[in-house]
């Protein structure tokens, strides 16, 4: 197998890269880290891992500093990943097959965005490309960077790469996510001035200011970013049609909501979406119509966050069944959300 390096820029980590750093020791790679500015003890952690630490001017612009890693890497084979990443697992002789048979492809890693609702502890599963031979690939993008082959005349090709990671950056402190928000925002916009309409951007802008709640912003860029000639099945794509339909819900516009309808039969391929339109339907009073969504997503396999297609689900199910006074029904939905609290509560309420 070829050797590969893992890259990753930090500041003012040491909250996660000891974590980081033990997470990725069993599997032999050398570990390169570009810290830009720390004035915590993250350098003096990393250096228990590795002497492959260097210093980088942060100059606002994350593809920089990330190409930068790279080009400090001993090998061409790069894993680029976050601070705040810890991997779980690595199939390393499925990684080895891929390099061998698509040398000139990018791998997407399943990111696993933890995060914390209602005292809760949930995932998002995505998929972000972030392992390739920097022979043909580098970074672009002052924000959410992306991995695009240094050829533009190369096509564009990622695969599922076997790497999976837990993402702990979107489980901080609300201020700590709102001080992360803040700064893509001002970063994002001052891409969308210099470089002019993207939608990917309007997408990062939209998803930013869901973040702080500002949702009056985040349906102005969502609703900008749609407008535009999008392909549905680029993943991100797919979260801004869902996203789009949460900031409505927001906004409390439960009947500009069920426009969605429109493109269902597009975007209804993973649970998320039907589970949104069971939530529309719920909130227009449509409960008939809401109990055969949230059904049908307990039936669907692809999905992004936790629940969608199981207990967050059933519990819906369950709500719409007690408040129309099916207390039996309720129960049995109830019952089948396994040890979500929500459920318990109820189920020790009608019990």
């Amino acid at each position: 197998m070829q050797p590969i390096s893992v890259c990753m820029i930090a500041k003012n980590e040491e909250k996660h890269i000891e974590e980081c750093c033990r997470c990725l020791a069993p599997y032999g790679f050398e570990i390169v880290i570009v810290d830009t500015g720390s004035t915590d003890r993250t350098v003096e952690l990393a250096s228990q891992y590795t002497d492959r630490i260097f210093h980088f001017d942060w100059c606002n612009d994350f593809s920089a500093a990330r190409n930068y890693a790279w080009s400090k890497a001993s090998h061409d084979w790069i894993l680029s990943i976050d601070c705040d990443d810890y991997i779980e697992s690595i199939d390393m002789d499925a990684l080895a097959a891929c390099m061998q048979s698509q040398p000139k492809a990018a791998g997407r890693i399943l990111t696993r965005n933890r995060f914390t609702e209602n005292g809760q502890v949930s995932y998002e599963d995505v998929w972000v490309c972030r392992f390739a031979n920097r022979r043909y690939y580098h970074f672009e993008g002052t924000v959410h960077e992306q991995i695009v082959p240094i050829d533009p005349a190369m096509p564009k090709y990622a695969y599922r790469a076997p790497v999976r990671a837990i993402h702990v950056g979107y489980d901080g402190t609300e201020e700590e996510m709102r001080e992360k928000s803040k700064r893509n925002i001002i970063l994002l916009e001052k891409v969308l001035h210099t470089d002019g309409a993207d939608p990917y951007i309007y997408y990062q802008l939209g998803q930013s200011y869901r973040k702080i709640r500002d949702y009056e912003k985040a349906f102005y860029y969502l609703d900008l970013g749609l407008s535009m000639d999008v392909d549905p099945s680029l993943d991100y794509v797919q979260t801004m049609v869902e996203s789009y339909g949460y900031t409505l819900l927001d906004l409390k516009r439960y009947q500009d909501a069920l426009n969605l309808l429109g493109v269902y039969d597009v975007f209804a391929v993973r649970a998320d979406f039907v589970f949104l339109m069971g939530l529309i339907y719920m909130n227009n009073g449509s409960f008939d119509q809401a109990i055969q969504e949230f059904t049908k997503a307990t039936t669907m396999e692809e999905f992004a966050v936790d629940g969608v297609n199981s207990y967050k689900a059933n519990y819906n199910i369950g709500v719409i069944y007690e408040c129309t006074g099916h207390t039996e029904e309720a129960k049995t939905a109830y019952r089948k959300c396994g040890a979500y609290e929500p459920a318990l509560k109820r189920l020790q309420i009608l019990s």
